[in-house]
C-alpha cells in the first residue's frame, strides 16, 4: 500500500524535517552619549568593538551599539534630555517592530562620558518618574547606566587649578603665537595680538587680573568657559572667545549645584535598587608621579566612603595620562589610555551582569564587572569643601 508521506532515511534528513524556525533573537541597544562640546567621533571605535565582544560572549542575542547624534551642548540640560528622550523612544520603537517583537522586548543600556552621563542619568530618572503609575513597567526597558569620567560630584578641584596655571602660560604667549588663545579671560582678539609685542604682554597681565576676581565672584562661570573651553575641548583651536564661553555657560553650570547633584546620585542608586537598572560610573585614575604627585589623581570627585554609591564608582585605570584632563579625554583610545581594552571587557562584563538580571539569572561576580575590582585613590575633596570646582 503506497503512501504520500515521507519518511526521512537519514539523521540528517530527520534534523530538516524536525528543524523549526529558529527563534528571533534577544535585542540589545547600546547607546553612547558624548559630553560638553563632545562629537560623535568622541567614542572613536569603542562601541564597535563593544558590539563585537558583546556578540561573541553573549548567547542569543543582537547587539547594536551606536552614537546618539551630537548635540548642542549649551542652554537647560532638560531641553537636552527632552530631546535624548525623544531619540530613543523612536529608535526603540523602531527596532522592536522591525525585528516583529513586542513593546519592552528591547533591552536598552546607556552610556554617558563626562556631562553626558548626566544627560544619561536625568533621562533615566525623567523615564521612571513619568510612568503612568508607580506599578507601571519602565519602558524603554533600560537595563543599565554606564558613566565614564562623568562628575556626578563635580570635578576634582586640582584639576582646574592645574588648567588655569596652563592657560596663564598661553596667555602670556599670546603675542608670540599671534592668536587669541585665552579669550574668556583676556578679551584677545587677533587682531589684538598682532599689535607690538611691548604694550601687549603687559596688556594681557592686566586683563587677566581685571577677568579673574570675576570669573569667582560668578561661581566660576569665565573659568568654566575657559578651562573647559579653551584648554580642555577646544585645545586645537582656541580662539574661543567669551561669547562662546557665556553660551554654553548654563549647560555646564549644571555642575555647581551641589544640591541637585547629590540628589541625582542618590536618585539613581534607588533606582537601581527599586527596577533592577544597574548604575555604575568607570572614573579615571592616574598613578603617582613623583615628585610632582604622591597620591593618585582622579578627573572627577569621589563619593564619600560611607557614601551609598561608593561601590557604584569603579576605577579605571591609565598609566600614561600626562594629566587628568588627557586622561578624562583620551579614554577611548589605546594610544592615550594603556587600560583602553580593560575598559571594554568593564563594560561588557557590567552588560552581561545587567542583561542576567533582566531575565531573571544570577549575574556573574566576574572581577571585570564587580564594583570592588579596582582599589579607589586617596578620595578628593568632599563636595562640601571650600573651593571645590564643578566645571565640566
Amino acid at each position: 500500500m503506497s503512501s504520500n508521506v515521507s519518511i526521512p532515511s537519514t539523521s540528517e534528513e530527520k534534523s530538516k524535517s524536525l528543524a523549526v524556525a529558529k527563534p528571533i533573537e534577544e535585542l540589545l541597544l547600546v547607546i553612547f552619549i558624548h559630553g560638553f562640546k563632545g562629537t560623535d567621533t568622541t567614542f572613536a571605535e569603542f562601541p564597535e568593538r563593544l558590539q563585537h565582544l558583546l556578540t561573541e560572549t553573549i548567547p542569543g542575542i543582537k547587539a547594536e551599539c551606536m552614537v546618539f547624534p551630537a548635540y548642542e551642548t549649551k542652554g537647560d540640560l532638560d531641553k537636552a534630555v527632552v530631546r535624548f528622550a525623544d531619540w530613543l523612544t523612536t529608535l526603540t520603537v523602531e527596532r522592536e517592530v522591525s525585528a516583529g517583537l513586542g513593546s519592552g522586548s528591547a533591552k536598552v543600556v546607556i552610556c554617558g562620558h563626562s556631562m553626558g552621563g548626566l544627560l544619561a542619568a536625568d533621562s533615566l530618572r525623567e523615564f521612571v518618574n513619568t510612568r503612568p503609575d508607580k506599578k507601571a513597567p519602565l519602558w524603554p526597558k533600560i537595563i543599565a547606566c554606564i558613566a565614564y569620567d562623568t562628575p556626578y560630584l563635580g570635578i576634582n578641584p586640582f584639576v582646574v587649578k592645574n588648567t588655569v596655571t596652563k592657560v596663564a602660560e598661553y596667555a602670556s604667549a599670546a603675542t608670540t603665537i599671534g592668536s587669541a588663545i585665552t579669550g574668556a579671560f583676556a578679551g584677545f582678539t587677533a587682531q589684538k595680538a598682532a599689535q607690538p609685542a611691548t604694550p601687549a604682554a603687559p596688556a594681557a597681565e592686566s586683563l587677566w587680573s581685571k577677568w579673574a576676581p570675576t570669573a569667582y565672584a560668578v561661581g566660576g562661570a569665565v573659568l568654566a568657559g575657559a578651562a573647559a573651553g579653551g584648554a580642555y575641548y577646544k585645545k586645537d583651536d582656541l580662539t574661543q572667545g567669551f561669547t562662546w564661553a557665556t553660551d554654553h555657560m548654563k549647560y555646564v553650570g549644571n555642575l555647581w549645584d551641589e544640591a541637585t547633584l547629590e540628589k541625582r546620585l542618590v536618585d539613581l542608586v534607588e533606582i537601581e535598587k527599586e527596577h533592577g537598572v544597574t548604575f555604575r560610573v568607570l572614573y579615571t585614575v592616574l598613578p603617582p608621579k613623583l615628585p610632582t604627585f604622591l597620591t593618585s589623581r582622579t578627573f572627577v570627585v569621589l563619593p564619600k566612603y560611607s557614601s551609598p554609591a561608593k561601590n557604584h564608582f569603579v576605577a579605571a585605570n591609565n598609566n600614561i595620562a600626562e594629566n587628568e584632563v588627557e586622561g578624562h579625554t583620551g579614554m577611548f583610545s589605546a594610544s592615550t589610555n594603556d587600560g583602553y581594552y580593560q575598559l571594554g571587557l568593564t563594560t561588557a562584563g557590567l552588560i552581561r551582569n545587567a542583561l542576567a538580571m533582566s531575565r531573571g539569572q544570577k549575574p556573574s561576580l566576574s572581577k571585570r564587572s564587580s564594583s570592588k575590582s579596582s582599589p579607589r585613590p586617596s578620595p578628593a575633596r568632599s563636595p562640601t569643601e571650600k573651593g571645590k570646582s564643578k566645571l565640566s
